[in-house]
């Protein structure tokens, strides 16, 4: 585990000038923007939107509603009739026994304080933007708060090849006046994506290591691996996602959650369903995550490259180096 800290950002690379400012309606650089609604933050690249954040209006958690390939093409689906708690791509776990996944018979909130630092900013020639976000995970019976989270989230839009790339970064202490909260959960809960109807059924799972992992139940498989990634035809255009897991994470490398019928979901987990997992005042937890998206299948040493990529140490400057071109 890490110390969590207020100043706590995503490393992808190398670090960078961070804008800090309140949420404000327009921010703009290096043609990354961010720009916010009533209850959203849009991240965009040109007249292109890469992601979208619903962090109001919500019935119990800030989630990300819209994930977008290089070729515009959404491969997130919130709130399906048959699972409406699945919301596209989102954090949940159980703590302290109160369940933050399922929205049924009293369910956790996250309730969303405030976001503390907006950036666009470049990164060794990359363009990036993104927010930080303070949270307050609440217990409905008793309305206590159980953990407080940092939430920073990062997005981009690199070529060579093409890919939309976004990351996640929880941290995680006990709430103030709590010595510890303990961490469990079903064998899905944690980063869960929930993907849109025309990937159900049709698609590739594959992880890092080739391995087909430990069928939990029905077509529901759990494999132990650095990365997992799903390729599949989306609203007619194939697609390849991968999520990454980082290797300061707890209980690296991730275990994967992975289901292709009745519908596809891909969720990286620390296995609480069988080691609860405490976190403590004095040594809280960080957890980092990553999503890319291509257009086409992409062959697993791309992704293998793209991994290797966001968790290499930063690059040292050299004269007379091109910088990398984004759209």
């Amino acid at each position: 585990m890490e110390r969590f800290g207020r100043n706590t950002v995503i490393s992808w690379f190398s670090a960078a000038l961070i804008i800090s400012a309140v949420l404000q309606p327009n921010l703009e650089a290096k043609g990354m923007r961010v720009a916010t609604d009533r209850d959203v933050v849009y991240i965009t690249t040109g007249e292109r939107t890469l992601m979208r954040y619903r962090y109001k209006d919500v019935p119990y958690k800030p989630y990300v509603d819209q994930l977008f390939s290089p070729s515009g093409v959404n491969i997130l689906l919130d709130a399906p009739h048959d699972h409406l708690h699945h919301h596209a791509l989102m954090y949940a776990v159980k703590a302290d026994g109160v369940n933050f996944w399922e929205e049924q018979q009293a369910p956790g909130r996250q309730a969303h304080r405030t976001f503390d630092d907006v950036k666009v900013d470049t990164r060794q020639d990359v363009p990036f933007a993104g927010f930080s976000e303070r949270l307050d995970w609440v217990n409905p019976g008793s309305g206590k708060l159980l953990l407080a989270e940092e939430r920073t989230i990062e997005a981009s839009c690199l070529a060579g090849p093409k890919v939309t790339f976004l990351t996640w970064q929880s941290a995680f202490k006990p709430a103030e006046g709590r010595e510890s909260v303990t961490l469990t959960g079903a064998h899905y809960h944690g980063l869960g994506l929930r993907f849109i109807r025309s990937m159900d059924t049709n698609g590739e799972f594959r992880n890092a290591d080739g391995k087909a992992g430990t069928v939990f139940r029905g077509e529901e498989r759990l494999v132990r691996s650095r990365w997992c990634a799903y390729t599949a035809e989306a609203d007619g255009k194939q697609v390849t996602v991968a999520m990454f897991d980082h290797p300061k994470n707890e209980r690296h490398p991730a275990t994967w959650f992975t289901m292709s019928k009745p519908f596809a979901y891909l969720s990286a987990t620390l296995n609480l369903h069988e080691q609860p997992l405490k976190v403590v005042a004095d040594e809280p937890l960080t957890l980092r995550y990553a999503v890319a998206i291509w257009d086409g299948r992409i062959e697993t040493d791309e992704i293998e490259n793209a991994y290797k990529g966001w968790t290499a140490p930063p690059r040292k400057k050299t004269e007379g180096s091109k910088p990398q071109q984004t759209e």
